[in-house]
């Protein structure tokens, strides 16, 4: 998941063996591309561009901030300052070397092929949009108000990675689980809602601990828990007003689906007005 070491190096650089693996999806028959085309469009769209990032020189071990950066990390002083909002999307496609793409993309993948059959590709497209720009927006309001002071300056960490949509995806998992129309035993629903539940809550406390010793120690890795909290809340909002597609009808499903769409982007609206609203930071 995301992490921030501390200046000048990016604040996403994910330790090995710091989290806890998402729920693997219960064994099935195997599947084509078909079957589960927003899961693998979604890995393949990070990769791609990670590939493309180590082609063009970008380390594929320990990339710079400024290279980064010139791929469409997230920062709060180029948000606010310059205006420059999409990186809020492209932020969730780069990621800080190889071992935190392959962490994300396994965490995207199994959570995925349990979540896109229950609301549809469309949904799982929108959920990983609509978590990750969350995450990333709640991201950006914490880093402008909460800047790094060095000596007279004050500087914004840069934050890249699908983490904080992957976090939405569980969030959105937990609600649609926990629904009786689906043709499934309640106790393997449990156990999988118990599992991505675990998995939220565990990589939460995982990611904080790490934040408070590194504030202890004063120095080391960071992990952008407010990406991680800000997807995960959006996701249990985005599956507030959904049902599962598999043992829902299609029109209500799809009407739901609209409905749930709509409220969330008017939220990020909101949300990023007030956020291009604020006062400068304290010096």
């Amino acid at each position: 998941m995301g992490l921030n070491p501390s200046p000048p190096q990016p604040e996403v650089l994910p330790p090995e063996g710091q989290y806890v693996s998402p729920p693997v999806p219960p064994p099935r028959p195997r599947r084509r591309w078909a079957s589960a085309p927003a899961t693998y469009t979604l890995v393949g769209i990070n990769c791609a561009v990670f590939l493309a990032m180590v082609s063009h020189g970008v380390s594929a071990f320990s990339p710079s901030v400024d290279q980064i950066m010139h791929w469409g990390a997230d920062n709060a002083g180029n948000v606010l300052i310059y205006g420059e909002w999409w990186r809020i999307v492209t932020a969730m496609f780069v990621h800080v070397g190889i071992l935190h793409l392959a962490t994300n993309m396994w965490c995207l993948w199994n959570l995925g092929l349990l979540a896109e059959p229950l609301m549809g590709s469309f949904g799982l497209f929108a959920a990983y949009i609509l978590t990750g720009a969350a995450g990333n927006l709640l991201s950006t309001l914490y880093n402008w108000l909460r800047p790094i002071h060095d000596g007279s300056n004050i500087l914004f960490p840069a934050g890249a990675g699908a983490s904080g949509a992957v976090f939405g995806i569980a969030g959105v998992l937990i609600i649609l689980l926990k629904s009786k129309r689906l043709p499934v035993p309640q106790f393997e629903l449990k156990r999988l809602r118990k599992s991505v539940i675990y998995f939220a809550a565990i990589n939460l406390a995982i990611g904080f601990s790490i934040n408070i010793g590194t504030n202890v120690i004063g120095s080391g890795l960071r992990i952008d828990n407010w990406a991680h909290l800000g997807g995960f809340s959006y996701g249990l909002l985005f599956a507030t007003p959904l049902v599962p597609r598999i043992g829902s009808s299609r029109s209500v499903f799809q009407m739901r689906m609209r409905l749930a769409i709509a409220a969330m982007v008017m939220l990020l609206v909101l949300f990023g007005f007030y956020i291009s609203h604020l006062l400068p930071p304290q010096s």
